[in-house]
């Protein structure tokens, strides 16, 4: 049985070199693309859990110093995600100045600050990790489908040169064939373009979430090193 001249499968087989190539880029664009969205989409599932957990935990009256070492075991094993290497980085360097003795209030303050800055940088990148690649994906996967498509069809047209009559059945593979690229440059890019909305919205109210536990955490310490009590 012979296979059918219009079918996705024998236009995608008779497409020239450079078509070929440019579709095998737009496949593996898509499939690394599917692969960071279940990655970053499982890791900030996993990060708002885990912010809701820990936040429901500290605003429960638990003692600071015991919440601290309730994570010890999971710090050394480098398991601790998310809010909670905020208040480690935060409580670890409040505690490491207070034990000073002569530091002032506010350099304590100062320097806990920081360190929560630090962390909340470094839980910042985790959240966005590999959205800049998501948004090439987006932007350029239609510009490269075109590309694919204009030297297609480019191709189909100087065939007809060496037609003594041109017929629509003569220049339909050639154009459909070009097409494809098109329709795969889509295929790649509108997941990556949804993705990237979805998951940049996502984390920048994750992080939002962050930078107002460090606050309220700062606002506690504050508290507590301005009226001498550990």
């Amino acid at each position: 049985m012979s296979q059918d001249p219009m079918s996705i499968w024998h236009l995608i087989s008779e497409a020239s070199f450079l078509v070929k190539v440019v579709m095998a880029m737009l496949v593996l664009a898509s499939v690394f693309s599917w692969g960071i969205i279940i990655q970053l989409g499982a890791y900030q599932n996993r990060a708002k859990k885990l912010f809701d957990v820990f936040e429901n935990h500290f605003w429960s009256g638990v003692d600071l110093t015991q919440l601290y070492r309730q994570g010890n075991g999971a710090a050394q094993a480098n398991s601790i995600q998310g809010v909670e290497n905020i208040f480690r980085a935060g409580f670890k360097e409040f505690s490491r100045l207070r034990q000073q003795g002569s530091a002032d209030p506010d350099a304590v303050m100062e320097g806990t600050q920081r360190a929560m800055r630090v962390a909340t940088s470094k839980e910042e990148e985790k959240l966005e990790s590999y959205l800049p690649f998501l948004a090439s994906v987006a932007s350029v996967s239609p510009y490269v489908g075109l590309f694919g498509t204009v030297w297609g069809i480019m191709n189909s047209f100087r065939g007809l040169a060496s037609e003594h009559q041109a017929t629509l059945a003569t220049v339909a593979p050639g154009i459909a064939e070009a097409l494809i690229a098109t329709a795969m440059g889509l295929f790649a890019a509108i997941p990556a373009v949804l993705a990237y909305n979805r998951f940049s919205t996502r984390a920048e109210s994750l992080i939002n979430s962050y930078e107002t536990f460090a606050d309220e955490f700062s606002a506690i310490l504050h508290r507590q090193v301005h009226s001498k009590q550990v």
